[in-house]
């Protein structure tokens, strides 16, 4: 164990955010936290990190062990080239070689102990160098710098003309190269392309050290995690597995726990019914047992409801028009800025119902095609046809849609005028824009609120063509499922960009990849695309005769049931379903008849009771001994009777 939290707690003010969250790090672990957005994940990494100081627990680390942080800001960087700045994340390898030239060239003109004394501190450090890969640490920042996407044109580039993104790329190369006993990454995919995140990942999966990473990169935390770190309403669960266990197991206890409680729920209230009726009865006896009961009832511990699935944000997107079969087709499509040529002569074709994910490395013109879809952007040659049925609702990572000066209300009843307050609010509400929130300005939302506006906006189109450019990003986990759910039983027609490989996975039926300023097609979605990319680009670009240049997905690589397989299938389901619920009625129907025979009983012992306390309290019978003989008889066989009939209708309850 080399990091270890023991019953964290913080709080700001009045709100609770973390409670209690335990958790141990080994020393090769590769743990990631998740949870939705504000549930406390950064702020735990601040704890860990000495930035913040917790309520109450503690964090241990291991003696002399390093961390490295990655915030989700670009830290202070050097004043100087990008070959620099790494090179100095590497200064202690590089004070280490000076000393030993040094020391080599002192050996020299030594001898007897001088000699060995030096020989003993040249052991001490060439060892040590040699386990830091010393012997090789130009070629690591080399390896680093090219995984991270910068090209050996850009080592001489100073750090001042590097854009926000590239930044954060230095400062993620530079943490890296410093080999800390555990990394800590918030968010560090987010500035980087599907090229960069493969390299990332086998970067630190094969780490020698620990990791620790905040992300709503699915794929990404599938790839690198052995452990889970739930925090959720400031608790937090630890899951020994990849994001698949997690998911998987995540839903199997959600499930055990609802069931538990809602069993336990059903359990109390019939037990207060019971009681309810026994008091009803109105003896001594059932009120006895009533009042046993309701004192076990006191000694229940209690479940707590458990967290559900976040169901208050539930898009449902179905396009009002069909469009016609041929969706879309592009034709010798070309695009340069100045003298930078992003693509020419492309081409390609999506059906009416393809889900169609656009995928490729920064730069190289995915939103640019786009853009010119969707005649934001002129092309510099080609034609682009559109079906005359379809109508384009167009997702923009930055938002355009949206005015920065007006409130989200009036967004959203300037842009659907027909739309009465009633309707405006419930369609926010399920975006989860409530009360006074609905009057913020556009202005003032963060990324991620922003973009649930825009899908409320693309929900109420008439749209049956969604074109999307990175629908998820600032997306929490729960928020993505959602809109993956959404999405994945649309009818109409998706063609998206997006870095999120996970969502790609759920939603595309068809990848395009944008590589080397030609576009390549894969029927099938990106673990397909994963496992035939070289393979099926190089076909389709060797050899122009092979290759397909069209699109018409057929979801190749899944298994096709037939109609007639799956009515039959269907049939056999229906039918056993028929004869379970068939007998199920035919019990409940059994139980009822039972149970009203019991209480016809209870009813007529009762009656019969009473009767009897009457007559032996008649003053013409109290000399009758043989009467009253007889009365106690039948009047203690009725109690025995009625103590059975009790808790017959007891176990009929239950």
């Amino acid at each position: 164990m080399i990091l270890s939290c023991q019953n964290i707690s913080k709080s700001f003010g009045d709100t609770v955010i973390l409670k209690n969250v335990s958790f141990n790090i080994e020393e090769h672990d590769k743990a990631a936290i998740i949870g939705i957005n504000g549930a406390g994940k950064t702020t735990l990494l601040k704890v860990i990190l000495g930035q913040l100081s917790q309520n109450s627990g503690n964090v241990v680390t291991g003696r002399d062990v390093r961390l490295g942080y990655l915030s989700q800001q670009a830290a202070e960087l050097l004043d100087a080239t990008v070959i620099d700045a790494m090179k100095e994340a590497k200064s202690y390898i590089m004070e280490m070689e000076k000393r030993i030239r040094a020391l080599e060239q002192e050996m020299k003109d030594k001898e007897g102990d001088e000699l060995a004394n030096i020989l003993e501190t040249y052991n001490r450090l060439t060892t040590r160098y040699d386990r830091e890969n010393g012997y090789a640490y130009e070629s690591e920042i080399t390896g680093v710098l090219k995984g991270l996407g910068f090209s050996t044109a850009d080592y001489d580039r100073h750090i001042n003309t590097l854009s926000g993104g590239q930044k954060m790329r230095i400062a993620l190369g530079r943490l890296l190269l410093s080999h800390p006993d555990i990394i800590i990454l918030d968010e560090p995919t987010n500035h980087l392309d599907m090229p960069s995140i493969t390299w990332l990942e086998g970067f630190l999966a094969s780490y020698p050290g620990a990791v620790i990473v905040v992300s709503h990169d699915r794929y990404f935390i599938d790839r690198i995690s052995n452990k889970i770190i739930e925090i959720d309403q400031g608790v937090s669960r630890v899951y020994n597995g990849s994001y698949s266990y997690y998911s998987e197991e995540k839903a199997k206890i959600r499930k055990a726990e609802l069931n538990a409680y809602l069993k336990q729920q059903a359990e109390i209230q019939h037990e207060q019914a019971v009681i309810t009726k026994l008091k009803q009865f109105n003896r001594e006896k059932s009120i006895k047992r009533a009042e046993s009961r309701e004192k076990k009832l006191e000694k229940i511990e209690l479940i707590d409801k458990p967290t559900e699935a976040r169901t208050d944000m539930r898009l449902k997107l179905s396009p009002v028009t069909e469009s016609g079969e041929d969706v879309l087709h592009v034709e010798n499509l070309s695009k340069s800025f100045g003298t930078n040529r992003l693509f020419s002569d492309i081409e390609l074709d999506i059906k009416r119902g393809d889900h169609i994910a656009l995928i490729g490395g920064n730069g190289t013109g995915k939103t640019t095609i786009l853009k010119i879809i969707n005649r934001m952007e002129s092309k510099d040659s080609g034609t682009i046809t559109l079906d005359s049925r379809v109508k384009v609702g167009y997702f923009d990572q930055e938002h355009h849609d949206l005015d920065p000066n007006k409130t989200i209300f009036d967004e959203m009843s300037d842009s659907f005028p027909d739309m009465n307050n009633t309707k405006i609010r419930n369609v926010l509400a399920a975006f989860l824009f409530t009360g006074e929130d609905v009057f913020k300005k556009i202005s003032e939302l963060s990324g991620g609120e922003r973009g649930r506006l825009s899908l409320a906006k693309l929900m109420l189109s008439p749209a049956n063509f969604l074109i999307l450019d990175e629908p998820t990003n600032h997306l929490d986990i729960p928020s993505k499922e959602i809109l993956e759910d959404a999405l994945s039983g649309y009818t109409g027609t998706i063609l998206t960009v997006s870095h999120d490989r996970y969502f790609i996975n759920k939603v595309a039926t068809g990848i395009i990849e944008l590589r080397n300023k030609v576009l390549t097609v894969y029927k099938g979605n990106y673990d397909f695309y994963e496992e035939n990319r070289d393979k099926m680009y190089e076909l389709q670009n060797k050899d122009n005769e092979n290759a397909d240049t069209g699109l018409n997905v057929t979801r190749q690589g899944f298994s096709v049931v037939s109609t007639e397989d799956y009515a039959r299938e269907n049939k056999k389901s229906s039918k056993a379903e028929y004869e379970s619920s068939k007998a199920e009625y035919a019990r409940q129907r059994k139980l009822a008849s039972d149970l009203k025979k019991v209480e016809s009983g209870i009813e007529r012992c009762e009656t019969r009771i009473s009767e009897i306390d009457e007559e032996m309290n008649l003053p013409e019978n109290g000399s009758n001994v043989a009467l009253l003989t007889e009365l106690t008889a039948e009047r203690e066989k009725l109690d025995n009777e009625l103590l059975d009939l009790y808790e017959k209708w007891e176990a009929l309850q239950s």
